[in-house]
This record gives structure tokens, sequence and C-alpha cells, in this order.
């Protein structure tokens, strides 16, 4: 599985409009950035109390992608 498709489906797992999210990859030479894109009423479950669920996802992301041997970086777009 994909990075990408690793975040875009915990994000939509969270939501109450899957359709409305967008993962957007940006490579470079031994990192990338993911940019997150939700429906507007969907921003606060993505980020979640305090930022701990986006925290969290970010967690998991940096844990797969060290497996990948790549440094990958998880942006909330508004």
């Amino acid at each position: 599985m994909a990075l990408k498709d690793l975040i875009a489906t915990i994000a939509q797992a969270l939501v109450d409009d899957p359709d409305g999210v967008e993962v957007t990859e940006i490579d470079g030479d031994h990192s990338s950035i993911l940019e997150l894109r939700v429906a507007q009423g969907d921003i606060g479950k993505v980020i979640g109390k305090d930022g701990r669920t986006a925290q969290s996802m970010r967690t998991i992301l940096a844990a797969a992608s060290i497996k990948l041997g790549r440094r990958t970086q998880l942006d909330i777009v508004d």
C-alpha cells in the first residue's frame, strides 16, 4: 500500500464525507510531502482534539515511510 493510499484510507474512515478526501503527493529526492484536503466541515475530525488525531496520523506515516527508506511529511490543508 502506498503512503498516499494509507493516509487517504485513514482520513476517509474519520470524516462524514469520504468522497471529499483528497491526498496529493509532492516528491523530492529523499523525502516527500503529502497534502491532505477534506471538506470544510470535516477538518476538525481530521485534526482532532488538541491535534491528537493529526499527530497520530503523522506517527503512522513516519513509521511506514521509514520502512520504505524515505522521509514523508503530512500537511493538512484548509
